[in-house]
């Protein structure tokens, strides 16, 4: 991952991660098929990829007391990279998508709740260059790094990346590609809504630095 200063002559767009740029249903899928036997803890790993997005501790408490979370969380973690990694793909469009920005000038970073080390062996694995990796972070909390970084849009497929990017005064772009429809999305507040992100050069040509989309 490039290392390139806050300020670029282009906007600086952030993207969150599961489900946006990546599809990670796979990869999850079998990390915690694999915890669930390490532990003998019964998990539904079907019903857990259907709700990514929220910190892990979040999924975490479906299947585990509160007293061993933190201890399962660091176990799932360890293990991610040899059960997630490699079973996890880019969705469509997103090398399109960052290379739009980077291609206009911009900076395209990512934002997300994923663990920051993991995120990292996605964009290696997949051959993803953003300029910034940013992890930990959820929700509201994801807007303090996006202001950090100067984002003026935000990217994302859950109704808590609309919030991040209110906390941020980014415009909020969505995409259904994850566990929230678009019209939850829509209620949420999202400024504008793709189909997915195989339109996001499309719409990204068209918008305006003053974080005004020229269409939707």
């Amino acid at each position: 991952m490039a290392s390139a200063s806050i300020s670029a002559p282009g906007p600086t767009v952030g993207f969150d991660l599961d489900m946006t740029l990546i599809d990670s249903r796979p990869g999850i899928h079998a990390c915690w098929v694999e915890l669930s036997e390490r532990t003998g803890t019964y998990v539904d790993a079907d019903l857990v990829v259907t709700r990514l997005g929220p910190p892990l501790q979040e999924e975490m408490a479906y299947w585990f007391p509160a007293d061993r979370i933190p201890a399962m969380a660091d176990l799932y973690r360890e293990i991610y990279p040899t059960y997630a990694i490699t079973g996890t793909l880019a969705m469509p469009g997103a090398r399109e998508a960052i290379g739009a920005v980077q291609a206009a000038g911009g900076r395209a970073i990512v934002v997300t709740a994923k663990w920051e080390p993991n995120a990292k062996l996605h964009m290696r694995h997949l051959g993803l260059e953003p300029d910034a990796v940013i992890g930990n972070l959820w929700a509201e909390q994801k807007g303090e790094a996006l202001r950090e970084h100067g984002a003026s849009v935000y990217v994302g497929d859950h109704t808590g990346d609309v919030r991040g990017a209110r906390i941020a005064e980014a415009l909020s772009v969505a995409v259904p590609t994850g566990p929230c429809t678009a019209e939850e999305l829509t209620e949420a507040g999202a400024d504008v809504v793709l189909g997915d992100l195989t339109e996001f050069p499309g719409w990204f040509s068209d918008y305006r630095p003053d974080g005004v989309p020229a269409r939707a």
